[in-house]
């Protein structure tokens, strides 16, 4: 079982872009990337897995000296540790299957490396009997889409491990209409049109956007509400000036005066006067990573990002 534990880990790493090695018993593996260096148990052995706990370790590279973070494999459910990061089964068949997906899409894998004690620090305990803890609040109300993306499932769409920001980027959440007609010869062109859609107050990006499901709340502590550098007007004159553009319609009309046959063309376009648009300002939460690579994913439809929602950041 160990002897295979090991394996699965081995390939958990790997995918992680670690370089991975055998070491000595009572340990299993060795792993390091760049300045991060993991040393791996596979046990349920209390005693040893309490040894492996307490000690520190260090990697000498180059004359330079690396502390070690320590990795813990574990199906006993009753083991806790202080000082390393533990995985049991939930984590260990999560990361084997997405090792094996990373490894199809040639990816990097995301791994959570957070220590056992700093997860207990930051999860939510009940402070007295029947009492829970206050949840804290940003004191920021927009109108959003909800975040449904965690920030470690966003890393592992991402494939790549770094900084990661949770911003709030501007959108002006559209409704139009238009109406009314125009008449040359004999035919007769109705400019009739409905429809939803949003542009980015920042990069001038389209998309289309379901308006029921925005939320006015408050965003989560420590995110960044990005400003807008489209105004609302401009934005709309925009939408109009489209719109127009996109109902324009070129009409031929053919006619004979004696032998002779000729055809005239007309361009005929919807009145301004007769469009209407209704536009609302929203968010959409996106986590921005730094890591090897800036990479974004749409924290609400957990999308990765093509083209970046804020000009200030590449394109990749």
């Amino acid at each position: 079982m160990r002897e295979k534990a090991r394996n699965a880990m081995r390939l958990i790493l790997e995918a992680a872009r670690f370089e991975v090695e055998e070491v000595d018993e009572p340990l299993d593996l060795s792993a390091v990337r760049d300045s991060t260096c993991l040393l791996v148990l596979c046990s349920n052995d209390s005693d040893l897995i309490g040894q492996f706990d307490k000690t520190n370790y260090s990697l000498m590279i180059d004359d330079h000296e690396m502390s070690c973070k320590k990795l813990l494999f574990s199906v006993d459910k009753d083991i806790t540790t202080e000082n390393c990061i533990q995985w049991g089964i939930d984590e260990f068949v999560q990361y084997t299957g997405e090792a094996v997906l990373a490894d199809i899409l040639g990816r990097e894998l995301a791994l959570d490396l957070t220590p056992s004690k700093e997860k207990k620090a930051t999860s939510a305990a009940p402070t007295r009997p029947g009492e829970t803890r206050e949840e804290e609040h940003s004191g920021i109300i927009i109108p959003h889409y909800p975040v449904k993306i965690p920030e470690q499932a966003a890393m592992r769409i991402g494939g790549v491990q770094g900084a990661a920001k949770l911003r709030f980027i501007p959108y002006y959440l559209f409704h139009y209409t238009s109406n009314g007609e125009q008449i040359y010869k004999d035919r007769r062109i109705p400019f009739d049109a409905e429809g939803w859609g949003a542009i980015n107050a920042i990069n001038g990006i389209k998309i289309e956007l379901d308006q029921k499901l925005v939320e006015e709340k408050e965003i989560p502590v420590g995110a960044e509400v990005s400003d807008s550098h489209i105004r609302k007007d401009e934005a709309t004159e925009r939408i109009v000036s489209e719109l127009i553009d996109r109902l324009t319609q070129k009409v031929r009309i053919k006619q004979e005066k004696g032998d002779a046959i000729f055809y005239e063309e007309k361009i005929l376009k919807p009145e301004k006067k007769n469009i209407t648009v209704d536009t609302q300002q929203v968010y959409i939460p996106v986590w921005q990573i730094r890591g090897k690579k800036i990479v974004e994913i749409n924290a609400f439809t957990g999308e990765l990002l093509s083209e970046p929602m804020d000009e200030g950041v590449e394109i990749f």
